[in-house]
């Protein structure tokens, strides 16, 4: 692997070998003077510079070292630049910062702090450089009518309901909340040869149980008390369509029957009614809730899941989908912004980074709603890691090997976790530890399950 390109712009002979011997595991390039420093970033185009403001001919002053600044990010506007200086180093930092600098800090150096902020540039630089190649990825449109991914594991959802769309069978999408469960089951349904017809949601949990039936079948005109005409149900509205039954788990055991009956007979009786209605419908699910647990409890019939479940698509959670955090995070501020009538610049490398490094336990919902609020209530050009209340990306006891390896873990369980839909026993089979250990590992995380 390649090493990552550092520049230095020094003109202490002595201190450009400190810093050379220092960063030993970069590729180090040396430039004395403003020319060198251009040239250098032309021929190599280092992701991170650390430029000294006293260069000659002005090396008393900071006149010189802005000029060198403002050529290179003219050249190279995403390089990363770290500008030191002695002189009025508050008043310089204010300014270089507010000239496009990533960072600022004062001489004498300090070898140790300023690896750190040479470490956290290229961090992110790692990431924007990420993000852009993403971003080209899909610069021929998003993928399954809607879906903003770059990521391998949401493409190959993708591509899977795609081959699944045409086909005549029922399809189940699991997946945690948030993760796009209706917006791919739309796609699923752009994609079928029943593009044409309706596409009727409902979501099973957010109605009451003594309405669902109604809401699902239609009823008769005085069929009950306040059934003032027919009304037609969910169902019929799907006619020749797709009907999409979110939170599928959350239909009561007597409607299951019903529910049951149609799918095998594809004829539906409304409440008050004696006279079958034939309907040609597709029927799309999907849950969060481990299904095979609740039928295991009794509180979902086996028979109804196989119905429901001839084709099943697990979603990833956005932790599990590299890069599209950022990805997402730039179409959400695209689209808030103007729907708020308010311009923004862009994030800044903080926010990122931030964003890159967030768990996301809401998944979509929760970084479009930070998101949305962020471009309403912030105040600056770019919106930056607080506005997301998302606080610092980055500090000392985040680079520990501790560090690491605790959020190495944390993303190894949430993945199996995910993938197991939560069951306990098989996951802890798959990360071979045993179930009390996870447990454990859980607590110390604060992992949740649903």
């Amino acid at each position: 692997m390649a090493m990552q390109k550092l520049l230095v712009v020094e003109d202490d002979e002595g201190l450009q070998r400190q810093l050379r011997w220092s960063y030993e595991h970069y590729e180090v390039i040396i430039a004395g003077d403003r020319q060198a420093a251009i040239d250098a970033v032309r021929a190599h185009s280092p992701a991170v510079v650390t430029l000294d403001l006293g260069l000659p001919p002005d090396p008393d002053g900071v006149t010189e070292g802005f000029a060198t600044l403002d050529a290179i990010l003219r050249m190279a506007p995403g390089t990363k630049v770290i500008v030191a200086s002695g002189h009025g180093a508050r008043e310089s930092a204010r300014r270089a910062i507010a000239e496009g600098a990533f960072d600022f800090y004062a001489k004498p150096v300090d070898i140790d702090e300023l690896g750190l902020i040479v470490r956290r540039a290229f961090h992110v630089a790692d990431l924007e450089a990420e993000n852009r190649r993403l971003e080209e990825t899909l610069q021929a449109g998003n993928v399954l009518g809607g879906i903003i991914t770059g990521a391998p594991e949401m493409m190959k959802v993708a591509r899977m309901i795609e081959r699944v769309a045409t086909a005549q069978v029922s399809v189940m999408l699991l997946g945690a909340s948030g993760t796009g469960k209706e917006l791919l089951a739309h796609g699923l349904h752009k994609a079928s040869l029943r593009a044409a017809k309706p596409f009727i949601a409902i979501n099973c949990a957010a109605i009451p149980e003594n309405l669902l039936e109604s809401e699902l079948f239609g009823y008769e005109r005085g069929a009950f008390t306040g059934a003032v005409k027919t009304q037609e149900g969910k169902i019929e509205l799907a006619e020749g369509g797709t009907l999409f039954l979110d939170e599928v788990g959350d239909i009561p055991l007597p409607l299951q029957v019903k529910l049951l009956r149609f799918l095998q007979e594809r004829v539906i009786e409304r409440i008050g009614g004696r006279k079958p209605i034939p309907v040609d419908v597709r029927i799309v699910c999907a849950t969060h809730q481990n299904l095979e647990a609740m039928i295991a409890a009794g509180r979902f019939r086996e028979d109804l899941f196989y119905r429901l479940a001839e084709i099943v698509v697990r979603i990833p959670t956005l932790a599990e989908r590299p890069g599209d955090a950022v990805l997402l995070a730039h179409h959400f501020l695209a689209k808030y912004s103007r729907e708020n009538q308010r311009s923004f610049k862009g994030l800044t490398p903080d926010a990122v980074a931030a964003i890159s490094d967030h768990g996301w336990p809401g998944n979509v919902r929760e970084l479009e709603n930070r998101m949305k609020r962020a471009v309403i209530m912030a105040e600056s050009s770019r919106l930056t890691a607080s506005d997301l209340d998302l606080g610092k990306n980055e500090d000392l006891a985040s680079l520990s090997l501790k560090a690491a390896r605790d959020a190495a873990d944390r993303m190894a369980i949430r993945r199996v976790l995910a993938r197991t839909q939560n069951n306990l026993s098989t996951a802890a089979k798959i990360l071979g530890v045993s179930r009390p250990t996870l447990y454990d590992l859980m607590r110390s995380h604060n992992l949740e399950t649903n």
